[in-house]
């Protein structure tokens, strides 16, 4: 197994054991976020063609809409919580809300589905 599939492997069972934390913590929406794309990653760890990677770029794709939505639902509780902190918005609100993972996912899918149809993918360099 080549490098970059451990990495894949190890990063989806990382994000499985967060998702059990936070279905412990009754936060299931996160973890069903967090089940989605883990398992995605560790299923393409094991496929090695290319629609591996086109499945992980729409439920990448989904999953960031999800979290979008959520974002735009969170807004005006995050607009109370940084008036109430003196209107100082620090790097902890920015990385750890939904608005910004949610695309991050969004571009992160799209740059999976198009790496699935590029030509290194498919082999076609090696024709030439």
């Amino acid at each position: 197994m080549k490098i970059g599939k451990i990495i894949t492997l190890l990063l989806g069972l990382g994000l499985l054991i967060w998702s059990i934390f936070h279905f412990l913590a009754g936060m299931y929406f996160w973890a069903l976020i967090k089940v989605l794309i883990g398992g995605s990653l560790i299923v393409i760890s094991f496929i090695k063609n290319r629609y591996g990677q086109i499945i992980f770029g729409h439920l990448a794709i989904t999953a960031g809409c999800m979290l979008v939505t959520a974002g735009i639902y969170y807004a005006p509780f995050i607009h109370e919580k940084i008036r109430a902190a003196g209107g100082v918005i620090s790097l902890r609100y920015i990385f750890g809300m939904p608005l910004f993972w949610g695309f991050f996912s969004i571009f992160g899918g799209f740059c999976a589905i198009y790496h699935g149809f590029c030509k290194c993918v498919r082999r076609e360099w090696k024709n030439k």
